[in-house]
C-alpha cells in the first residue's frame, strides 16, 4: 500500500482559496498513491483563532467540494485533513473529512479532545463525541486529530473498534516536536499498528510548525519522516504486517484493564 502524507505549508499571506486550490493540486500529483492524508485545519491555521468563526464551513461547504473533487480526479483514498466547521446550530467543530477514490464522503470526524487549557480551540469550539474508523480494501483506518495524540485510551477504542492504521492529522508546534515523534512511535507499539502523523509546516499565527510527518510500522520502527519544510512524504507498508505482528507479539490479548467485564450467569 502506498500512502502519501502532505505536509502543506500555512502562509499567512495566502489566501485561504489560494490555499484550497494548491492542496487540490498537490494531490492530483498523488494519483499512483492507495491513500493521501493532509494536516489539521491545514486551510486556516491551526493557531489562527481569531479567523475561526470567519471561515467556518458548512460539513458540505467549500473544502468539503474541492477535495471530494480532488479524491476523484487522482482516484485516491483522501483523509482530507480537517477544517472548521460550523454545524447547523452555530456550534464550531474541528472536524476531518475522508473521501472514497469516487469523491464520496465516507467519514467525518469531530475533534474530541480540544487544545488549549480553557483558551483558543478548547473554548471556541464544539467537542466531538464518536470514534471514528473507515474500512479501505487493504486496511482499516481509525481517525485521530493532533491533540488526541496525547491521550491513548482513544487508540485503544479505536483498535478495538477494528483499526489497524492509525490516522493523525496535526497542526503541531515545533517547540514540542520532541513528543510529536515520542508519541507516535508510542501509540503504534501499544496498539501494534501503523501510525500515519501528519503535520503542517510554516507558521500558524506567529506559532512555528514542527513538520516532521511520519510514518511509525507496528514495532514503533520509522519507516519515513519528513522535514520542517513543506513536502509531500510518500512511503509503501504492508498492512498485513499488523495481523502478523500481533500474532507474532500478542500483547494486545493480555490486556486486563478497560475491557467490558464477562457476562455472568443468572
Amino acid at each position: 500500500m502506498r500512502a502519501s502524507l502532505i505536509q502543506i505549508a500555512v502562509d499567512p499571506d495566502e489566501s485561504v482559496e489560494f490555499r484550497r486550490r494548491r492542496a487540490a493540486s498537490l494531490i492530483a500529483a498523488q494519483g499512483g498513491a492507495d491513500l493521501v492524508v493532509l494536516p489539521e485545519l491545514w486551510p486556516v491555521g491551526a493557531f489562527a483563532y481569531t479567523a475561526f468563526a470567519d471561515e467556518a464551513e458548512p460539513l458540505q461547504g467549500p473544502t468539503h467540494d474541492i477535495m471530494s473533487k480532488a479524491a476523484a480526479d487522482a482516484g485516491v483514498w483522501l483523509h482530507a485533513g480537517s477544517f472548521v466547521e460550523r454545524a447547523a446550530d452555530g456550534t464550531l467543530y474541528n472536524t476531518a473529512l475522508v473521501f472514497t477514490p469516487d469523491g464520496e464522503l465516507a467519514a467525518a470526524y469531530r475533534k474530541i479532545h480540544r487544545f488549549g487549557f480553557d483558551q483558543g480551540e478548547a473554548v471556541m469550539m464544539g467537542a466531538g463525541e464518536e470514534l471514528v474508523t473507515v474500512a479501505l480494501p487493504q486496511t482499516t483506518l481509525g481517525l485521530a486529530t493532533c491533540y488526541d495524540l496525547r491521550f491513548p485510551e482513544m487508540f485503544r477504542g479505536l483498535v478495538d473498534a477494528g483499526a489497524e492504521t492509525l490516522i493523525v492529522a496535526a497542526g503541531w508546534p515545533e517547540r514540542r516536536r520532541a513528543h510529536w515523534t515520542l508519541l507516535a512511535r508510542a501509540r503504534a507499539v501499544e496498539n501494534q499498528s501503523y501510525v500515519l502523523a501528519v503535520g503542517t509546516a510554516g507558521t500558524h499565527a506567529g506559532i512555528q510548525q514542527a513538520g516532521h510527518s511520519i510514518v511509525v510500522d507496528p514495532w514503533g520502527e520509522v519507516l519515513a519522516e519528513a522535514g520542517a519544510d513543506e513536502e509531500v512524504l510518500t512511503v509503501e507498508f504492508d498492512p498485513s504486517k499488523v495481523a502478523a505482528t500481533r500474532e507474532q507479539f500478542p500483547a494486545l490479548k493480555d490486556r486486563r484493564l478497560g475491557l467490558a467485564p464477562p457476562e455472568t450467569g443468572k
